[in-house]
């Protein structure tokens, strides 16, 4: 009988993801973003048929698709190796060559929308303020570009245009936990939420008619739901009162008269109709935990692509009360059953507040008794059922995963998101090492068996946890993350810079604290091995970030390993790199077991 060996890393990195997709207005073509050669590029389906092929060569991560509404051509927006200066670009239905809409390789452009013609584009910015950024018209005919909105006081998003095209909705980001949503018609700007002193989010705004408006906000509320804003009557209302959802997407079905919903709580989402005549909110079934974008098509066809922990990315189209899937990726040669569904756990934290988290837990007879500490980025972000390769592999090479919600961590109400700003270092640390006690007295997890690894935020914590509890770890992975919080907030993309004071301080107020709060504080007790990674075009940390503590280290006679990525930015967007990655992060794992 034959014995075939186990899976090798790349058949755990052969996965294909999907990064976004739209659907043709006739709805017989759906094109997607997708890693099928290892590189992203769009590949096209004609539908109802499900067979893939290739549309672009730009071998680029793609960060927004939108169909020009004849059909005419395709919207695509690509950056360069990670470095998020997002450009837009003309590809024709059929592929081909990409043809410049809007591209200037100093300035970002962002969040496109047609008018209903296609003969004018709407967008965001950052052309002479980067700071604040802008919203733009571009008419296609003349080539002509029309400042509509200058940003001031706050990163400044176009959310939505009128039909009339007279009127723009703008969400104004002054932090995580506080942005704000204003009608901008006929010269005034005009608050849509109600005037208070309580911060408060506005985090997706729409017209359904030309004196309607339909936001989701957590105005008064510690969780957000939708809301109504009546442009004749200037007044403000609540429309759903379901305290346990916090939605966080919304999507607009004209031919129906309904909103679509997501709302994510916790570590999983759900999704709604909401009819727009009889105001009643439905819940509907979805093949995914995890929802990453929903299209309707103009027959009212709702596509959705989604994930959960065991599967990635895919897309699906809705029939009746049913979902056709059109695309179909898994893992190569791995079964279903290999795969870890995680467990969801509670603990309480060192001041009593009760901590969400996830455990994947490497199967008896695979596992070698090891628990790796994973702290999620953002860190205004949570760990959630949705599939990560490394996670998978790591797990059926027998490692367990525990991955906590720590204070701060998004989709559990506003009040809970905010115990992180002004305190990236105590509470966040004190939950994850709180954590590693409730594994290790309950049984999950051997005190002298537990490795570390994170990456942007959770990279940050890694090192502190280094830093300030050594003894917990045998080694230590830190992916693009954090070493000085002082040369952080110097360094941070521009748009990002007025929301720093809030999210993280204020270097010369707050000095004793980020120093407290800074990983390279603690070089002298960072003893355990450990193993650097970094793009280098990343601009949200940038390579200095790893640098320093890197030659730092390295002066102390630390074992340091450094991998940098010369083509990539914050996060892996080519296949090759990827699984270069990972297979050095297993065999630094496994020399330390």
């Amino acid at each position: 009988m034959l014995a075939f060996k186990k899976p090798e890393v790349e058949q755990f990195f052969r996965v294909f993801n999907i990064q976004d997709f739209t659907v043709s207005p006739d709805e017989t073509q759906l094109v997607y973003s997708t890693n099928l050669t290892g590189h992203y590029n769009l590949w096209g389906m004609d539908l109802p048929n499900n067979y893939p092929y290739p549309m672009t060569f730009k071998n680029q991560s793609c960060h927004a698709l939108k169909y020009e509404p004849s059909g005419e051509y395709i919207l695509a927006s690509f950056d360069h190796d990670g470095n998020e200066l997002t450009q837009f670009y003309a590809l024709p239905t059929r592929g081909g060559d990409l043809e410049d809409l809007r591209v200037d390789d100093e300035y970002r452009h962002m969040n496109p929308k047609f008018s209903e013609d296609g003969k004018r584009l709407y967008y965001t910015g950052s052309k002479n303020n980067k700071t604040y950024l802008n919203a733009y018209r571009y008419d296609l005919d003349t080539k002509e570009e029309t400042l509509l909105v200058e940003g001031s006081g706050a990163s400044t998003y176009l959310a939505d245009v009128s039909a009339d095209e007279k009127s723009f909705l703008i969400l104004k980001h002054f932090a995580n936990t506080y942005s704000l949503a204003y009608l901008v018609e006929d010269g005034e700007t005009i608050l849509l939420t109600p005037e208070t002193d309580k911060q408060h989010t506005v985090s997706n705004a729409i017209f359904t008619g030309s004196s309607s408006i339909y936001l989701i906000t957590d105005y008064d509320e510690d969780k957000s739901y939708l809301a109504h804003y009546d442009v004749n009557t200037k007044t403000f209302s609540k429309v759903t009162e379901d305290h346990s959802l916090d939605l966080n997407a919304m999507y607009y079905d004209k031919k129906g008269n309904r909103l679509y919903l997501a709302s994510s709580n916790g570590v999983e989402d759900s999704f709604f109709s909401f009819c727009l005549e009889s105001q009643r909110l439905k819940k509907e079934e979805t093949p995914v935990d995890i929802i990453d974008k929903v299209v309707v098509g103009k027959s009212g066809t709702v596509y959705l692509l989604g994930k959960t922990a065991t599967k990635p990315a895919n897309i699906f189209r809705r029939n009746d009360e049913t979902w056709e899937p059109l695309t179909n990726n898994r893992v190569p040669a791995v079964s279903d059953e290999d795969l870890s569904e995680p467990e969801i756990l509670t603990y309480p934290s060192f001041d009593g507040l009760e901590i969400e988290a996830l455990f994947f837990r490497a199967k008896e007879g695979i596992s070698n008794g090891h628990v790796i500490l994973w702290p999620h980025g953002g860190p205004q972000s949570s760990e959630r059922k949705s599939f990560r390769s490394y996670f998978q592999f790591l797990v059926n090479r027998g490692y367990s995963i525990f991955a906590p919600n720590f204070r701060g961590s998004s989709n559990y109400g506003l009040s809970y998101m905010k115990m992180v700003e002004g305190d990236w270092g105590h509470g966040p640390r004190l939950d994850n090492i709180t954590g590693l006690e409730w594994l290790i007295d309950n049984g999950y997890a051997d005190r002298d068996k537990i490795f570390l690894m994170g990456g942007s935020y959770g990279g940050y914590m890694a090192l502190l946890l280094h830093g300030r509890h050594p003894e917990y770890f045998k080694a230590v992975i830190d992916i693009f993350g954090v070493s000085n919080l002082f040369s952080f907030i110097d360094s941070v993309p521009d748009h990002w810079k007025p929301a720093m004071k809030q999210w993280v301080g204020d270097p010369v107020e707050d000095k004793e604290r980020l120093t407290v709060d800074s990983p390279t504080t603690y070089l002298d007790t960072m003893t355990k091995p450990m193993l650097i990674i970094q793009g280098a075009n990343d601009p949200r940390v940038v390579k200095k970030e790893s640098d320093q503590i890197v030659e730092a280290l390295k002066e102390k006679g630390r074992s340091v390993e450094y991998l940098v990525l010369d083509d990539e930015g914050h996060g892996f967007s080519k296949k090759e790199n990827e699984i270069k990655v990972f297979q050095a992060i297993l065999s630094f794992l496994d020399s330390h077991l």
